[in-house]
């Protein structure tokens, strides 16, 4: 087992809380004067707590993206073949924070070079994308990843996805803030899990975004 599913099958036990209980879809549209990015970098738990820390980002929701099923619980998409990812909805201020300097942060905090797998976690669930919201977002992500594979700063060929954004389904809600709530448990999957050093590994010194 997954020492991630190991930890929420643990939380949930002690917590009573109910592993089928119902997912929602998100809105479509942002709050006025706000934008939508979505990003799948393996654990959503990890994705949220880097995209916390970006100046400008407003809020981050874990869920579900890009699938065939309709409303899936965590059960259903850790187990495979739902055609889901973990992600990531940031509700960002294009005032404060470009989509650019969004996803500089987001090549820069995962594996680009490993897919349908991101450290510990393995199978099409948790692969690296960018899921783009209008056509502008995806000339972005497809000229930062063009741009990237140029620049030889990556030692292997970038497989992260760039797909159109579907229906995004918030994550029960022990999921949210998981890094917050649970920082002992969430720090030694992090670790255990292999992230960080896997990141400094292939970036360097540019790992994490900065």
């Amino acid at each position: 087992m997954l020492i991630r599913t190991a930890i929420a099958a643990l939380l949930l036990a002690a917590s009573g809380l109910i592993a089928s209980a119902q997912t929602q879809a998100l809105p479509e549209t942002p709050p006025p004067g706000m934008a939508f990015a979505t990003f799948a970098t393996g654990c959503f738990w990890c994705t949220e707590s880097d995209f916390d820390k970006v100046k400008g980002v407003v809020s981050t929701t874990s869920g579900y993206t890009n699938g065939t099923l309709k409303n899936p619980s965590y059960q259903q998409v850790s187990a495979g073949g739902t055609g889901h990812a973990e992600a990531v909805r940031v509700v960002y201020d294009p005032k404060i924070v470009s989509y650019e300097r969004l996803l500089h942060v987001f090549w820069r905090t995962h594996d680009p070079l490993t897919a349908n797998a991101q450290f510990c976690d393995r199978g099409s669930q948790y692969r690296p994308a960018v899921f783009t919201h209008d056509e502008e977002q995806k000339r972005s992500a497809e000229a930062s990843k063009a741009a990237l594979q140029k620049s030889g700063v990556l030692k292997g060929q970038i497989a992260t996805a760039i797909e159109i954004a579907g229906t995004f389904y918030a994550a029960e809600d022990y999921h949210q803030d998981y890094y917050q709530k649970n920082p002992i448990r969430y720090r030694y999957y992090r670790s255990a899990c292999g992230r960080d050093a896997r990141v400094k590994e292939v970036w360097g010194a540019e790992a994490g975004g900065s």
